[in-house]
């Protein structure tokens, strides 16, 4: 059994949409980090998406005995496109239907010059399974983005996107998800230590 805990990287502050912009995590919560790292296995293979808020995130709580893996471009957050740095009501402005229904019925709908959540879902598959396949009885810490966990909830749950964006991904979270002989199950989605 490979078990994924996936932690939302650390605050960004930002009022806007925020998918492949790198833009920098405040961890100034030494304790909050503490905790995090606590609850978390100390075996496991530590990974992150390539931006430096997943980054940089994964370094504060990748002390100890955790084999620290390279950063995953694969595992970024959505790319949204020309929305990217906008405020929402500034999309919802532009693209009015377009971004309503990018919300109300996620799926094939895709952000001007982005991706849709089908889109992003395959993307972070594709790395999922190629480290199930790899890692088959592994703990993986992965330090990953709110859209990006949520297509893995998903997953486990076996749900449709939008039922899955009810769920909240805090900051600083992990949501726990298993899987063996292609089977997922979900242990625990926003768990705050």
């Amino acid at each position: 059994m490979t078990t994924w805990h996936w932690v939302r990287h650390g605050p960004t502050h930002e009022k806007t949409f925020v998918g492949w912009r790198d833009v920098p995590a405040d961890l100034s919560d030494q304790r909050q980090l503490a905790r995090l790292s606590a609850h978390l296995p100390q075996d496991a293979l530590l990974m992150s998406s390539d931006l430096i808020r997943s980054t940089a995130t994964a370094d504060a709580i990748g002390a100890g005995t955790r084999t620290r893996l390279p950063h995953h471009s694969g595992l970024r957050e959505f790319n949204f496109g020309i929305w990217d740095g906008m405020g929402f009501d500034a999309v919802a402005a532009r693209d009015p239907e377009l971004s309503r229904t990018f919300w109300e019925a996620p799926g094939d709908v895709t952000a001007p010059e982005g991706e849709s959540w089908n889109m992003a879902a395959s993307r972070v598959n594709t790395v999922v399974d190629q480290m199930n396949a790899a890692h088959p009885h592994a703990h993986i810490i992965a330090v990953a983005h709110f859209g990006v966990i949520l297509t893995q909830v998903q997953r486990a749950l076996g749900v449709t996107p939008y039922k899955a964006l009810s769920h909240k991904i805090d900051n600083l979270s992990v949501t726990t998800l298993k899987h063996e002989g292609g089977h997922w199950q979900a242990e625990a989605i926003n768990h705050l230590p």
